[in-house]
């Protein structure tokens, strides 16, 4: 029987579904709009759908994959459970305080990031732990059976448990869950030594509080999820794309879904990397741009950048401390609400904006005819002449034109212009606003964006990037195959990973490296306990060390890459005691080495004889899959003849010029042609202007060049 594997990815306007044919290499897709008010069944039904399609039975799927943004937007939001807190007596206001620093230093109306956890729903119990892990104070059974059951009588749903240096010993952490498990088995419970067992306090209170404040959330999602799955016959245990680009298990997620916040965001980077790799093009500037939201993230050696922390829910757009720190391990990248459904209005100045706020799927751009007045990205695409009304989403859905026309005009109305005006100027700042982006993006990494390949994915990502790659003076683009759906096939080619990390203070040039082999060992054990469940698809695991490091007396650590273990053997004879003093003399220089040269290359010099102190420790396992996918390889040909032309905008011809249109499906390995073009498919459009120039490789990508002006 026929393997299939299929991938699901829900954002916030579109649910994209895709299916691998592993025995005809062949990718299969279909797009549907995001049902708001049951995520689920929009992709019982797109599934199902695309299953009928695609005539695949039930048990030929081997494996089920989904990403989703729905735990982001619930923090967004505020869309989570009622949620306490438990914590040690004395730190009940963590949360509000902070860091004491003012994100904004001139803005005296500034508004921080509410707490998800109200004031009257933290509580305080007895108990203390020291930094070094040592006990000074048992908490007592008593004391938290009364602190829980006021916060229980006050409505909440889950409890966060996040007591003073939790990371040095959790003995105290758990003891509270047994008991409140006990007590009140309702509760869902969170300790913050499961999820961010690291040190600083505001952020490991925050990441516990948001894991909390979801995990109801989540849980229900995803039973609700996996029942329609397992009704139309596929297999039971569906994988989830965790924020560092790995995969693994439901049951994980539903333990700690804090790890899914940027799953979406991260299957499109996995698959701008598998991309990359096929035309030996390592050093990319991954551009994704969907339904609400544009992403953007640097790939280099053909690996995105990972971060081990971001912010969630920032109240003002690259303002650093103005959301939610959540310590997790998370692809890099940066997010702006510039999509096909972002709304174009007037501030207060008369000046034209487009975003942050989108029109999603419900009600939807105007011209979906589904009751949206207000005009997004999508009806100046459509008004430009770049959307094809006729095969919008695959000709799955009718698009109307003259709605579009209707609600730019409107807004122009006001601006004394006309709707033309008002659909290139959305294109156009929409395109300064994504540029914008990836400058801070590439600049805050050291980087020259004009040193990258602009890799294009999602509906909207091969639409603007002619003009984006211009604006940031990138003379490449790249467009891979079923671009429309990158995200949800990324998925299908991601790896399993697993991420753990600890706090252990170790010094390489004094610690005993035998105490840090063993932190590492027990971390590694965990990685391992983690990826068992997905033993039978993925593998063999590798794994890697990292730590977070700094030199003695600084405030802030930097992460780097150790080298592999272990750091110290066995020794048996008075000649292999001497071998291993040399060994780990060459270990402790190798740990040295590792941490300088990572220092140098971000700040371009060490500061002279400063120990150096490891603080945090981490390892990620990957396994790839065990099955790849390889896709039927693209035929030489003759140049097709286009499908159709129309008049098409742009703006070096100030005005609409006749443009051919081709079906990528019928372009061959060889195909050549000078913009203006257009390149169709059931996903996306990809625009070519004047004066680019495009080709189609073997591996399925198109690489369009941009002639200097």
């Amino acid at each position: 029987m026929t393997t299939w594997a299929i991938g699901i990815d829900i954002g916030g306007t579109f649910t994209d579904v895709v299916a691998l044919d592993y025995g005809g290499g062949a990718l299969h897709s279909l797009k549907v709009l995001t049902t708001h008010g049951d995520p689920a069944q929009g992709v019982a039904d797109g599934v199902r759908q695309l299953m009928q399609a695609c005539d695949i039975h039930p048990r030929g799927v081997a494996r089920v994959v989904h990403a989703t943004t729905l735990f982001t937007n619930a923090l967004i939001e505020r869309r989570g459970s009622t949620t306490g807190l438990l914590t040690t007596r004395g730190f009940r206001d963590v949360l509000e305080i902070g860091h004491e620093r003012k994100y904004d230093l001139y803005d005296i109306h500034i508004e921080p990031a509410p707490a998800l956890v109200p004031r009257n729903l933290r509580a305080e119990i007895g108990g203390r732990v020291d930094g070094q892990g040592r006990v000074l104070e048992a908490p007592d059974a008593d004391d938290v059976r009364k602190a829980v059951a006021s916060l229980v009588e006050q409505g909440v749903e889950s409890i966060a448990v996040c007591l003073l240096h939790a990371y040095a010993f959790a003995g105290h952490e758990q003891q509270v869950r047994a008991w409140i498990q006990r007590d009140f088995p309702q509760l869902h419970v969170t300790l913050s030594s499961d999820v961010a067992p690291v040190i600083r306090e505001f952020e490991r209170n925050s990441t516990t509080v948001a894991n909390a404040y979801i995990k109801p959330l989540a849980k229900r999602y995803l039973d609700a999820l996996e029942a329609r799955l397992i009704a139309l016959g596929l297999p039971k245990g569906v994988l989830l794309m965790l924020s560092n680009g790995g995969l693994s298990h439901i049951e994980e997620a539903k333990r700690n879904p804090i790890e899914l916040l940027e799953s979406g965001p991260a299957a499109g980077a996995i698959s701008a990397a598998h991309y990359s790799r096929r035309d030996n093009r390592h050093n990319l500037m991954a551009f994704d741009m969907g339904g609400t939201t544009a992403k953007l993230c640097l790939v280099e050696q053909g690996k995105p950048y990972i971060a081990f922390g971001f912010e969630a829910a920032r109240r003002k757009r690259f303002a650093e401390g103005s959301g939610l720190p959540i310590r997790i391990t998370t692809i890099d990248l940066i997010e702006i609400g510039a999509g096909g459904g972002s709304i174009a209005h007037c501030d207060a100045l008369g000046l034209m904006k487009v975003g942050p706020h989108s029109a999603g799927s419900e009600p939807g751009s105007a011209c979906y005819g589904l009751g949206g007045r207000d005009p997004t990205v999508t009806d100046a695409n459509l008004v430009l002449g770049y959307l094809n009304p006729d095969y919008f989403a695959g000709g799955t859905m009718t698009v109307h034109r003259d709605k579009a026309h209707d609600a730019l005009a409107s807004l122009g109305g006001g601006m004394g212009i006309g709707a033309l005006d008002v659909a290139w100027g959305m294109h156009d700042i929409v395109a300064e606003n994504m540029a914008s982006a990836a400058r801070v993006h590439a600049a805050e990494r050291g980087r020259d964006p004009r040193d990258f390949v602009l890799l294009c994915t999602g509906g909207g990502g091969p639409l603007h990037a002619y003009y984006v790659a211009q604006k940031i003076g990138v003379s490449t683009i790249l467009c891979p195959p079923a671009a429309g759906v990158a995200s949800a096939y990324g998925l299908l080619v991601a790896p399993a990973r697993a991420d753990r990390s600890r706090t252990a203070t170790f010094r390489p040039s004094s610690g005993q490296l035998s105490d840090l082999e063993a932190a590492f060992g027990h971390l590694e054990a965990q990685v391992r306990e983690s990826l068992a469940s997905v033993d039978a698809t993925f593998g063999p695991i590798k794994l890697s060390r990292h730590a977070d490091g700094r030199f003695v007396g600084q405030g802030f650590t930097l992460s780097v890459e150790l080298p592999d273990g272990p750091y110290v053997a066995g020794a048996a004879s008075e000649q292999a005691i001497n071998e291993q003093t040399i060994n780990e003399q060459t270990m402790r220089d190798a740990l040295t080495a590792a941490f300088e040269s990572a220092y140098r290359e971000k700040f371009g010099r060490t500061p002279p004889d400063v120990p150096i102190e490891l603080v945090n420790l981490r390892v990620t396992g990957e396994a790839p899959p065990r099955m790849a996918f390889e896709p039927k390889p693209l035929e030489a040909g003759a140049r097709p003849a286009p499908s159709g032309e129309r008049e098409v905008y742009f703006r070096e011809a100030q005005g609409y010029v006749k443009t051919p249109v081709f079906h990528r499906s019928a372009l061959r390995v060889g195909f050549s042609a000078t913009g203006p073009l257009l390149v169709e498919d059931t996903g996306s459009t990809l625009v070519v202007g004047p004066r680019g120039h495009v080709e189609q490789l073997a591996s399925g990508n198109l690489v369009i060049t941009i002639k200097e002006q």
